[in-house]
């Protein structure tokens, strides 16, 4: 395979980790965004994925190998996000098909391809843990398989191979980004070190005592990688987890250490960030002033209805990677350590204190 790639959402955590291992592999690098960030490596592509002619427009003339579809746009319904995000991957594929030079087509959903959407998150009948990839959907109207059916139907029709990778929450780091536990936790944790309010666990007794697993950004990328350059690999869904998995009663403990807080005995009862950090607003003006921090409104690093949906969860949830690892995917990532990189990382951009 020549070596062109075009990750889209090259703004957010995921796509700006692939497109930065993807240059560093030596890779020609295509990244498309609304509104593209400057990112070493990278050609910048402005874009907006609902606007087709637009897209064709910006699109024009560029021949990738491989394209890496990191985005989704989030809506009032799941009705909505069907209709929205299904046609971003259509607009998309569609624009790119007059060049034909598209040779594999990788698509990043996650678990809730098991768990069901927000408006049915964890409800009704879900598959056993650990999920598996052959488990199926569920009878459940679902963005993520209106996604993959958009993906699957052009791949059909233009002769692609495909991949689809569905991490489990995703730990990196991207100002601004919807989905993004990693920096809220971090944000937390310097709001009740800098506040002296308790650093107290947001979810449910069966987060905090059941097993669980995420997904480390890079990990991932190196997922999204080999998966277009293995044969075996072509034409199949993976679970993408980083091979370790923990309680939260230890990871909170982890993660209060590197803050130098104490973290609060947990009693069961469930108090959201949401509702923890409805003053935040204020108090991250006042903690971005007095260390110098480059981002001073707090919204745009934390997204504290993410963090409380999957820490709220009434149910362990656990990921099989055996599909990976018998084609020959091996790498690993302790969480512990890729929270503790990402809070450096932060620190380091002055983002948090």
């Amino acid at each position: 395979m020549a070596r062109t790639a075009l990750v889209v959402g090259t703004s957010g955590i995921v796509g700006s980790a692939t497109a930065a291992l993807l240059a560093s592999e030596g890779w020609t690098v295509l990244g498309l965004a609304r509104r593209p960030t400057e990112q070493p490596g990278v050609t910048p592509v402005a874009a907006d994925l609902q606007d087709p002619a637009a897209l064709a427009t910006a699109l024009a003339g560029l021949v990738p190998d491989a394209v890496f579809i990191a985005t989704w746009s989030r809506q009032a319904t799941e009705a909505e996000n069907i209709r929205v995000n299904a046609a971003m991957v259509r607009n998309l594929l569609d624009a790119l098909r007059p060049a034909g030079s598209v040779r594999h087509v990788a698509l990043v959903t996650g678990l809730k391809h098991y768990l069901g959407p927000f408006e049915a998150y964890g409800q009704g009948v879900l598959p056993q843990t650990p999920f598996r990839e052959d488990q199926g959907r569920l009878d459940v109207e679902n963005f993520y398989y209106a996604q993959e059916d958009a993906l699957f139907a052009a791949a059909a029709r233009d002769g692609f191979g495909w991949s689809v990778h569905r991490p489990h929450t995703v730990i990196g780091q991207a100002v601004g980004n919807a989905m993004n536990m990693g920096t809220t936790l971090a944000v937390y944790a310097t709001l009740c070190r800098e506040t002296g309010r308790p650093f107290r666990f947001p979810g449910s007794a069966a987060q905090w005592d059941g097993l669980t697993d995420m997904t480390d950004a890079g990990l991932l990328a190196h997922h999204l990688l080999w998966a277009a350059e293995t044969p075996a690999a072509r034409d199949e869904a993976f679970n993408v987890v980083n091979g370790d998995i923990f309680r939260w009663k230890w990871m909170w403990s982890r993660i209060a250490g590197w803050f130098d807080v104490e973290p609060a005995d947990f009693d069961g009862t469930v108090v959201p960030l949401a509702v923890q950090m409805a003053d935040a607003a204020e108090q991250w003006r006042s903690i971005a002033a007095r260390h110098g921090l480059a981002e001073a409104d707090v919204m745009r690093l934390a997204s504290p209805w993410h963090t409380d949906a999957d820490l709220g969860r009434p149910i362990e949830v656990v990921t099989d990677m055996g599909k990976s690892r018998r084609l020959g995917f091996t790498r690993y990532q302790p969480t512990d350590d890729a929270f503790f990189a990402l809070f450096a990382a932060l620190r380091a951009d002055r983002l948090i204190p």
